[in-house]
Order: C-alpha cells, then structure tokens, then sequence
C-alpha cells in the first residue's frame, strides 16, 4: 500500500484513533490474516464466524504492525494497542481502498504518472481464468497488479487494490456476485476503465432468483464504469449483448459473432484439448495466430475477452497475441493437467462449479480422452442453484452419457441426481457409481484406475473434491 499516516487512514474510514499518533506511518501491507503480517503494515481484525481477528491484533502489532483498523480500542500486554477504530471494519476496509485508488488515480495522470487503468471482470463462469490471462498480458507490458487465487469479493477486492502503488499501471480485478448489489458495491469502490462481462450463467441462481436477476446483477459492473469507460461484451450471449445499452461508453465485442470486434476463426483442438486460432482485431483490420497452453475450447471466449480489454488498454495486438500464447493456468484446481508416471491423466478442475462450467470441463475431458483412452469423471455437488439443483445435476448426468464417458464417479449425496440422470439418459451397469464422500471416491479410484485413464475432478469448491484432486496428484508423484 502507498504510505499513509494513521490520521489519513481515520479521516479515509470514518474512523478514530485509539493508543497512536496521529503521525503514525503505515508503509507497509494491508493484511487479514495476522500471519501475514509485515513490519510497517496494516492489520485488519475482521470478526467472522469462528475466529475474531481482534483476537489476534495483540500477536499482529508485536510481529511488526503498524496500525490496527478495529471495532472497538483494544490493550495489548504492555498497553493500548495502535488503532484506528471503525463502526464496521470491513466496510472500513472498503472505504479505505476506495480513498487509496482515487489518490493513485489522481498521481497516475500528473506528468510521469503511471497511467494507471482499472480493469474489471466478472460472469458466471471464467472470470479467474480470465483475470489470470490479463494479468500476464499487463504485466508484461507495465507494473500489474491482480487478485491473488479468487479474491473477488468485498474483502478479496479492497485487498488487492491496496496492493497497488504509485508504480502501478495496470490493476485487474476480478468482481464476484451472489446477489443484486454486490457489483455496486465493488465498482463503488473500485470503478473499472474496462469492464469485463463473461457470460450470464447459471451460477448462484439460489441467490439471484432466476436467470434475468443474474442479467440484472452482472449488468452492475457495466453501469459501475468510470465515465466513458469501455465495455467489453460477449457477443454470444444474449443477455450479455444486451448491457451495451448500459454503457457509459465505447462498447466492444468479442466471441465468434459476425459482428463482434474481437474474433477467434479458424479454432483446432490438440490432443490435450489446447486451442490453436487466428485472432482477429476486426476495427484494425489485424490478425494474429495464437496457440493457448490452457486446456479447454472454453478458454478460447476467456482469451478473447482478455484480448479485448487488453487492446483497450493500449496493449498492441503482437503483445496480446505473443502474451496469451504464453500464458500458463495460475490459479490452482482450474483445469490444471498432470500426467502421472503411471500413465494416468489428471484434469484437477475442482474449485468451483456450476452448470456452464461442468459442461465445459466434460466436453475438454471427452476431447483429451478421445478414441483411445477411457475417460473417467469424478463430479460432485454444484451448490447454489436454488430451485434448479436437481434438474440442474440430472442434465448433468445426461451429458455424461451423451458425451459417452467411459466411467463417472458421483461423489455425495447432494450430486446423486447425476447418476440419476446418467441412468435416465441410459446408462447401466457399473458405468456410473455413486461414492458417499470423498474417502469412498478416493478408495474405489485407487482400484480402478489404470495406465491411459484421463481423469476428470470437478464440483464446486464447497463439495470438497479439491482435496481428491490433491490426492490423485499426488498419489502419482
């Protein structure tokens, strides 16, 4: 975070100061997690549902904190500690990311400033794969900064922003949702130059009420753009066209539409299911091959969104092509391939799920496995689909057979309506097996897989079944 006194820090978040100076500097991170704290940095002592960071504030000043941003003045052993004390910390937390960005915006445009742009992702599926081929394709272009794993939420967001610094150029930020409002809430803090919107899925329905309620609540970050910012839509969907009406600016589209700005022709799959294209930058006129290391024709819509904002933000279309064909999965459990020494493949796709995604993940499995290996998914629950869960899982199992895979783990009880499904579409035998957790499902593969399977573990991350990815990863080590 950039330097600030403990008076501008109060004067940011409303707050007051408790045991400290009013000169007192922070210099150095903003942290939740006392672990992590730095000499010089901030400790935020968020309350939660099991652990109450201003337990842990004492254990926070003495590995070095600065200052305490807290809910109430706190003692250490040897006296009041640092504080500034807020009425709610982690709308603290907000409003202190919100005054650090409007001061490095204001330095970015002074002369030598940065030049700093914002950009924004969201969608019910991709935004973290997303986010990650942006931070690659800024960060070889200027100072980036991008949220760590999946940090897209009220305190994942303001986190990342206060990472930023005079230096900064480029910061991505990925907006998650599970509600109206919360992308109001985030771009109040954050508004983006660029904003990214996916697609309109059916992730969280049980939070939303229905699909159009997603619309509406993706559109946020579109309405949530600085003046004349720039959205970037895909052209393939719908409703997702349909925030162009909403933009305070220039709109650009990307997908494989006749008419959108940003196109991907000519698209082949490898073995590996890793997609090879041309580029295309209609407004220019200008093409590229591209050759993406990530696994999945999914990932051809998250390349091309990412392109788009990138172009938007003055990169140059050799950069974005020669960037995204070097770009690497970042993030852990997102389709992340191991070939083991036992001649087994592991797909670990396991940190989140929803329809869309599981769709996708079983199309690339079906493509790597092709004629010749035997194709095995282990899939658990999708959480959050509300009134849609069951069908939701039954289509699921009906894609299994319909993609013909030769052999489908259904992991707990929540998912058994894939096997259902599965058994429905026509399925017999011992094609498809319900295991009731984790440790069964790790148990029965430990027998049954053999040199040439591909492996496939998706659920969302609730459902647990990354600790089984861990597992198979591992087991072949």
């Amino acid at each position: 975070m950039i330097a600030l006194t403990a008076a501008e820090i109060a004067a940011a978040t409303g707050g007051a100061l408790s045991g400290t100076a009013p000169a007192t500097v922070v210099t150095g991170p903003v942290v939740v997690d006392s672990r992590e704290v730095l000499p010089g940095g901030l400790f935020v002592a968020l309350p939660g549902e099991h652990v109450d960071g201003h337990d842990y504030a004492a254990g926070a000043v003495a590995s070095g904190a600065a200052l305490v941003l807290a809910a109430r003045p706190l003692d250490g052993p040897d006296g009041p500690l640092p504080c500034v004390v807020v009425p709610d910390v982690e709308r603290a937390l907000g409003d202190l990311a919100r005054d650090v960005l409007a001061r490095l915006r204001e330095a970015a445009v002074e002369p030598g400033g940065s030049g700093l742009r914002v950009i924004g992702v969201t969608g019910s599926v991709g935004k973290t794969s997303t986010k990650d081929l942006l931070a690659q394709l800024c960060g070889a272009a200027g100072p980036t900064v991008a949220p760590v794993r999946s940090f897209n939420n009220e305190i994942g967001l303001p986190l990342t922003v206060l990472r930023a610094d005079e230096a900064t150029r480029f910061l991505v930020l990925e907006m998650g949702a599970s509600g109206p409002g919360h992308l109001t809430y985030l771009t109040d803090i954050a508004p983006p130059d660029v904003s990214i919107v996916l697609v309109v899925g059916q992730a969280h329905l049980g939070g939303f009420g229905g699909i159009e309620a997603v619309a509406r609540a993706k559109a946020e970050i579109v309405t949530g753009l600085v003046p004349g910012g720039t959205a970037v839509l895909n052209a393939d969907d719908n409703r997702v066209r349909a925030m162009a009406a909403a933009a305070p600016g220039p709109v650009v589209l990307f997908g494989a539409s006749p008419d959108a700005d940003v196109r991907a022709v000519d698209v082949r799959l490898d073995a590996l299911g890793r997609a090879r294209f041309r580029l295309q930058h209609v407004p220019s006129g200008e093409d590229r091959e591209v050759t993406l290391r990530l696994v999945g024709e999914h990932h051809v819509h998250n390349a091309l969104a990412a392109a788009a904002a990138s172009l938007a933000v003055g990169l140059t279309i050799d950069e974005v092509a020669t960037g995204l064909s070097a770009a690497d999965a970042l993030s852990p459990h997102r389709m992340h391939v191991v070939e083991r020494p036992d001649g087994v493949t592991v797909v670990d796709d396991s940190y989140n799920a929803n329809p869309d995604s599981m769709r996708a993940a079983l199309k690339a499995l079906a493509v790597i496995a092709g004629r010749t290996r035997r194709s095995v998914a282990v899939l658990g629950e999708m959480l959050e689909l509300g009134d849609e869960h069951r069908t939701a899982h039954d289509a699921i199992g009906r894609l299994v057979v319909r993609l013909n895979i030769g052999l489908t783990v259904v992991v707990g009880d929540g998912a058994r309506a894939i096997r259902d499904g599965a058994n429905h579409e026509g399925s017999w035998g011992d094609e498809v097996v319900l295991a009731d957790d984790v440790e069964a499902a790790a148990a029965f593969l430990e027998e049954e897989l053999r040199p040439g399977d591909v492996v496939l573990v998706k659920s969302s991350y609730g459902a647990g079944l990354w600790r089984l990815g861990d597992r198979l990863v591992e087991a072949g080590a």
